[in-house]
């Protein structure tokens, strides 16, 4: 197994979307999760997702605008981002849990890839 890898951060205005990428590292299927870092805040959880995909869980401050999802048979789980605002600016990170169900807290992830940048202009 490999650390998980993020990629489709990138610079764009507030109100625009921006779909993430997370290729999981390993082919064996766990539950993942997104977590992001402001400037000069804390790492804080984003979304969840379960080993099938029929579980997720988010954050209160991305409910109805991100979605997440995953394609076991390609690896990857995806973090739709619509309607984004300045205060969604953060580094992303994709995180691997060795288990089938969500978690919402660092804590649960064992594995975590090295992030993305998201900058959202207001």
């Amino acid at each position: 197994q490999v650390q998980p890898v993020e990629s489709g951060g990138g610079l764009v205005q507030a109100g625009d979307s921006l779909r993430l990428s997370c290729a999981a590292g390993t082919s064996r299927t766990f539950a993942m999760g997104w977590f992001r870092q402001p400037p000069g805040k804390e790492r804080e959880f984003v979304a969840a997702i379960s080993r099938l995909g029929t579980s997720t869980s988010y954050a209160d401050s991305v409910k109805g605008r991100f979605s997440i999802s995953r394609d076991n048979a390609k690896n990857t789980v995806y973090l739709q981002m619509n309607k984004l605002k300045s205060e969604d600016t953060a580094v992303y990170y994709c995180a691997r849990r060795p288990t089938t169900s969500v978690g919402t807290s660092m804590d649960d992830y064992d594995s975590w890839g090295q992030g993305t940048q998201v900058t959202v202009s207001s």
